[in-house]
């Protein structure tokens, strides 16, 4: 008797099935790759005419090539403290619950039940004649349960919704290794400033002491009656120029140590010390290995992202369609009823139920609409930045080497002009000495070597910070 009745049942389930397995949803719409990003290379790269980068693969290790122990532990500290990194993590996590639970929807729902009444009914309740007269019945009611519901997913919303939400989190993914790239270049910049603003406050001092040894002779000369005050004074005014340069150079220290300490997780006030006895930037002892163009934009996080972001966005556009077309779900439940609670074992108080429901929801037409062409402008939206974003990845790439490579060839230029600023100067002191020239010509040679030696310090900053910046475009650091 049970089977005759179990029969139909079953039958209309495998119908639904079968029509489930027939029809055919609405599909999300494939994202085209740009022009640019299809076509997209970083031609021969600027420098390896001089030297400056090679096209052997980039590193992810890149702070390594330095060969500085500091500089590793600095990283180090920063990728397991980073305040920034570690709310990047933990949207991580976040993003892949949100995927467990929107995987659950291909799985059925299973809850149990258990319930206990007491009651009676109203005698108002009860038409005349079909009650007991007197006192209204009291009844005790038991019941447990198990319920179960799978919802068919014939249009395809369940599998888009889990796609949109695996691209999401693979987009957090890439967000989060995009911080880990900025806070190993910003950390290493850092330190680089905190060690460049050293070497410039040493060439700074190094100059004072020269002039102050130049003011002095001229205050001695003046007091034996072979010199004149003008050149006192410009001896003098030549030293507080140069003095005047110290505490601009001691403030630039004290930030980037004071950065340094932030990206570290440390306070300013545990600024790392062997980052403040630091007196040169990073060197580096080979050139800089950046690839191709194509395992470029494949390391970029930023491009992931906005790829995994243009998925998602495409298969929001399938959820959108599939809301317009009924959902089917399969449901069944088993439990039992009864009067007494030692009595739900009994095989009569014993129920199931099974079948399927047909659920349609047909909201007005314009606004089904709208949110189908709010999906659609979405993915516009996203297929746009996507494109924007190769664009800009090359952008900085090719800006980031251009600079570095244009900057070595100045900082050679620098440094011829300072070894002959200082040879001119060794000559006009010899010569003032051996008096074939006057003071002014010391002066002004002294004047023109400490420039030379500010500005090649100035420039050998320059240079570091650009190798840095390259290394961030070429989006080394986030496998570490």
């Amino acid at each position: 008797m049970i089977r005759s009745k179990i029969t139909p049942l079953l039958t209309a389930v495998a119908a639904t099935a079968l029509l489930a397995a027939c029809a055919v949803g609405p599909k999300a719409p494939d994202a085209p790759l740009p022009p640019s990003a299809s076509s997209a290379f970083v031609s021969t790269p600027i420098g390896t005419a001089n030297g400056a980068v090679q096209t052997a693969e980039a590193r992810d290790d890149w702070w390594r090539l330095y060969d500085d122990p500091v500089l590793d532990s600095l990283i180090e500290q920063a990728f397991a403290e980073n305040n920034e990194l570690e709310a990047a993590i933990a949207n991580v996590r976040s993003v892949r619950a949100t995927l467990s639970e929107t995987r659950g929807g291909r799985l059925p729902t299973l809850s149990a039940t258990a319930s206990g009444t007491y009651s009676r009914q109203s005698a108002g309740s009860i038409p005349p004649g079909q009650g007991p007269g007197g006192t209204q019945e009291e009844l005790e009611t038991y019941d447990v349960g198990l319920e179960t519901s799978y919802e068919v997913d014939l249009f395809g919303r369940v599998s888009a919704a889990i796609r949109a939400a695996r691209a999401d989190a693979e987009a957090a993914e890439a967000a989060m290794r995009t911080v880990q790239i900025i806070v190993a270049a910003e950390t290493a910049r850092a330190y680089a400033d905190a060690c460049s603003a050293n070497a410039q406050i040493a060439v700074a001092e190094r100059t004072i002491s020269l002039q102050g040894r130049t003011a002095d002779l001229t205050q001695r000369l003046l007091d034996g009656g072979a010199g004149s005050g003008l050149d006192v004074a410009r001896a003098q005014s030549q030293l507080a120029s140069t003095r005047a340069q110290l505490p601009t150079l001691r403030a630039q220290r004290d930030g980037a140590l004071f950065r340094l300490a932030t990206l570290t997780g440390r306070t300013p006030a545990e600024a790392s010390e062997a980052a403040r006895a630091c007196t040169r930037p990073p060197q580096l002892s080979q050139p800089i290995p950046v690839g191709d163009g194509a395992a470029l934009l494949a390391r970029r996080p930023d491009v992931h992202e906005a790829e995994r972001r243009l998925i998602a966005a495409a298969a929001r556009v399938n959820v959108a369609v599939a809301n317009l077309y009924p959902r089917i779900t399969l449901g069944g439940s088993l439990g039992a009823t009864a009067l007494d609670i030692g009595d739900l074992g009994d095989e009569d108080n014993f129920r199931f139920s099974l079948g399927p429901l047909l659920t349609w929801s047909y909201t007005n037409p314009g606004v089904a609409q709208g949110r189908v062409n709010r999906a659609e402008a979405n993915t516009d939206v996203a297929l746009a930045t996507f494109d924007q974003t190769v664009l800009l990845a090359l952008q900085e790439t090719e800006t980031a080497l251009t600079n570095y490579a244009n900057e070595l060839d100045r900082r050679s230029a620098l440094t011829e002009a300072r070894d002959q600023a200082a040879e001119a100067a060794r000559l006009a002191r010899l010569r003032f000495d051996a008096g074939a020239d006057s003071f002014l010509s010391v002066l002004d040679a002294e004047r023109t070597e400490a420039a030379a030696e500010a500005t090649l310090a100035q420039s050998e900053a320059l240079v570091t910070t650009y190798q840095i910046a390259l290394f961030k475009a070429l989006a080394g650091g986030w496998e570490a």
